[in-house]
This record gives C-alpha cells, sequence and structure tokens, in this order.
C-alpha cells in the first residue's frame, strides 16, 4: 500500500503543483507569483541553514554526552528532508518544507512520523509473529529449508549461563619450552 501511495505522490504532486501555480498566477499576476517563489526559496534557505547548524549541534553535545540522539537524529533528518522540500518550485512543497524545518512545527512533525513509524512496526511484527510462530523451529520438525535434517534444538539450562568459548586445557597439542 505504502509504495502505491508513493507513486502516486510523484505522479500527482508536479500536477497539484501546477495547479496551484496557476491559481496564485491567475489571483496576483505571473510576475509576483515568481517572486513570491524566489522570496521563499531565499527565506527557506537562510531558515535551513541556521535549523540545520543547530540540529547539527544539538547532535553533537548529545554524542558527546553518551546518550543516544534519537530525538537529534530525527531532528537533522527532517531538516534535511525540509530542505529538499524547499528547493523545489512550488507552493506546496515549500509548505511542507517548512512545516519540516521550523522550529515550532517540526516536534509536531516528528511526533507524528514516529506515530505513522510505530504503528507500521505494529503491523509487521503482528505479519512476522503469524509466519514466524514462536517455539516452531525453521522448517518445521528439525528440517531446514531444504528439507536437511538439522541439529537437535539445545535447551538452555536453568540458571545464570555465561557465554564462552570452552578451552580443554587437557589437551597437548601445544608444546612447552
Amino acid at each position: 500500500m505504502l509504495p502505491l501511495l508513493i507513486v502516486l505522490a510523484f505522479l500527482l504532486l508536479p500536477v497539484l503543483e501546477i495547479f496551484v501555480l496557476i491559481q496564485v498566477g491567475g489571483a496576483i499576476g505571473a510576475w509576483p507569483t515568481v517572486g513570491l517563489l524566489v522570496a521563499e526559496t531565499v527565506l527557506g534557505v537562510w531558515i535551513v541553514r541556521r535549523e540545520g547548524r543547530r540540529a547539527w549541534r544539538a547532535l553533537q553535545e548529545t554524542a558527546t554526552r553518551g546518550v543516544l540522539p534519537d530525538r537529534e537524529l530525527a531532528d537533522a533528518a527532517l531538516v534535511m528532508a525540509g530542505g529538499m522540500l524547499l528547493l523545489f518550485p512550488g507552493f506546496v512543497t515549500d509548505v511542507l518544507g517548512f512545516a519540516f524545518v521550523l522550529p515550532f512545527t517540526r516536534p509536531l512533525v516528528r511526533r507524528a512520523l514516529s506515530a505513522f513509524a510505530a504503528r507500521r512496526m505494529r503491523a509487521a511484527e503482528k505479519r512476522a509473529a503469524t509466519m514466524f510462530p514462536p517455539g516452531v523451529p525453521p522448517g518445521g520438525g528439525g528440517y531446514d529449508a531444504f528439507g536437511r535434517q538439522g541439529p537437535e534444538r539445545v535447551e538452555t539450562p536453568p540458571g545464570p549461563v555465561v557465554r564462552g568459548e570452552v578451552i580443554d586445557e587437557d589437551d597437548d597439542t601445544t608444546s612447552r619450552a
């Protein structure tokens, strides 16, 4: 479903941009429309540079503290995506770009996108649970996907388990000088 929406967006967005440009041009004239687009681009570049620096500084500060920079990474990605949208000529992409870049709208977009991603992850986990139910070995019954007998499943003993390498000290293959 999502790939279809992306393809439709790429096909319909230019049509929508042209429609909006014609409507704005009809209302205020051709040259004022071009001037407005240039002014939006210049303002967008200035805001992207400023907010990009802020996002980079916040990312560096968080990384030096040793904390996972999840919010800062999301902000940096949104500023970058917003900057790309602001470079495309048109009012619709400029509105989206400004929503991604401006410091008072970016948290709203970040929350909406993270909620969308969380819903997609939950749906993927549900699909994976139906395809690979817990407790059933891959291939079913101790056989792999090619029908070969696999090793028997070894249960983990109860209690604490220390994972590591077993070294057999009784082996006299090494010579001592």
